[in-house]
């Protein structure tokens, strides 16, 4: 047995509260549970009990065993002096507090239906990609729609978290945080990290003032990337090169090593080197980017912005000195909407938090449940065990799931388990 199987037994009260007594036969009435404490410290705090007529408002502690007090070091820890009640499934021991104070204990292992944690032990212990896959088309869609919507705001104020900590990193710049996460996205999953060192080495105040010049974005960036180190034979690189040389010690500039971005097993389309030259493409064609896309909610306005034709050397070119069939090299659609997902949803969501705007906050969420679904490993298996997302916000929901609840076997944390275990 788990603790969160102890805490889901109290949380919900699965226990027979009429007749609840402590290890010390003092009866016990619970008026509030608590609120559920997922930090470190006690297990539930602010609940509401009455003790042999005497009502205590506090904390409330949660373990396996009694003994499990002084192993966790409780006994010494400050955080724990205002405990009212000692929750367990065996009593082993009789514990006391830092002061030397005796704690009331409650033993639940009589008080519950062993039914309960059959199906719950049946569901934890399955091997199966998720725990409730052989039981989760028996939840009501109800559930599981709310549930849904609940773990798409959950998932944005996931990535609200990062967004905060890169804002006060970039000395609350929206314009440097956003290019920074965009310059991330546009690397995608496998050249991620290396676009991200691109927008930390490279000032997005630089680019700013070569905005008007694609040749300069372009010099610097790619010399940036560490991608103008070599020799080249034809002119548009050996040109870029020149440029960055001169704009290198103008700003100071410190190339990354280009061995850091990766080209194998990557469709031409995909190669950061044409990444790169969108993204310059980009910057070079939207003024006030950020600004545009907070005041805009729509979806075809928002596309719009990213439509980014490169430089004439890259519609027969994926990387220097190596020609190839003459080919558009815009963003596709399911790039942008990547995009839109990953970088416009959250940053629209946190800046509308953060300055007190909540149409901008709804915009992103609206944003979101109009885009489509994703296609990906994840979503693919979902399919299989019978939930299909209707859109992006669906997509996204499934993917914290499966990252925060399914993985880590948090069944009773989840709207779905818990209520397929309380299922006769």
């Amino acid at each position: 047995m788990k603790e969160d199987f102890i805490h889901f037994l109290w949380k919900y009260r699965l226990f027979n509260t009429s007749q609840l007594y402590t290890t010390r036969d003092l009866a016990v009435e619970i008026l509030n549970t608590g609120t559920a404490n997922m930090d470190a410290g006690p297990d539930f705090s602010a609940a509401r009990i009455k003790i042999d007529d005497t009502l205590w408002v506090g904390n409330v502690e949660i373990h396996i065993n009694s003994s499990d007090w002084y192993k966790h070091g409780h006994h010494n820890d400050d955080a724990y002096n205002n405990i009212i009640l000692h929750v367990v499934m065996n009593h082993d021991k009789e514990i006391t507090d830092k002061a030397g104070n005796d704690l009331p204990v409650v033993e639940l292992r009589n008080f519950f239906d062993m039914a309960l944690f059959y199906k719950y032990k049946q569901i934890i212990s399955s091997k199966a990609w998720i725990a409730c896959e052989n039981y989760i088309e028996q939840t009501d869609n109800f559930i599981v729609v709310n549930w849904l919507n609940r773990l798409l705001v959950e998932r944005l104020e996931n990535k609200s978290n990062e967004i905060h900590q890169f804002f006060k990193y970039f000395e609350n710049d929206w314009d440097q945080t956003f290019y920074y996460f965009l310059a991330r996205n546009f690397g995608f999953k496998v050249n991620a990290s290396p676009f991200a060192l691109l927008a930390q080495n490279t000032p997005f105040r630089i680019l700013a003032r070569h905005r008007d010049d694609l040749t300069q974005l372009e010099a610097i960036l790619f010399g940036q990337a560490g991608l103008l180190e070599q020799d080249f034979a034809d002119a548009y690189p050996t040109l870029l090169k020149r440029e960055y040389t001169f704009l290198r010690h103008k700003y100071n500039l410190k190339p990354m090593e280009s061995a850091l971005w990766k080209f194998a097993k990557l469709r031409p389309s995909n190669f950061p080197t044409l990444r790169i030259a969108q993204f310059a493409r980009l910057i070079h064609q939207s003024n006030h980017l950020f600004s545009k896309i907070t005041d805009n909610g729509s979806i075809d306005d928002l596309a719009s912005l990213f439509i980014a034709q490169c430089s004439p050397y890259w519609s027969n070119h994926y990387r220097f000195d190596k020609a190839s069939a003459p080919k558009p090299k815009n963003l596709g659609t399911s790039a942008i909407e990547n995009i839109m997902i990953n970088t416009l949803v959250p940053l629209k969501f946190v800046y509308g938090s953060e300055t007190l705007q909540p149409t901008i906050r709804d915009q992103a969420i609206n944003l979101i449940t109009e885009l489509p679904a994703e296609q990906n490993n994840i979503i693919r298996k979902w399919h299989q065990v019978g939930l299909k997302p209707q859109n992006a916000g669906e997509s996204q929901a499934l993917i914290e799931l499966k990252k925060y609840y399914c993985t880590p076997r948090k069944c009773l944390q989840c709207a779905i388990g818990h209520s397929l275990v309380r299922q006769n």
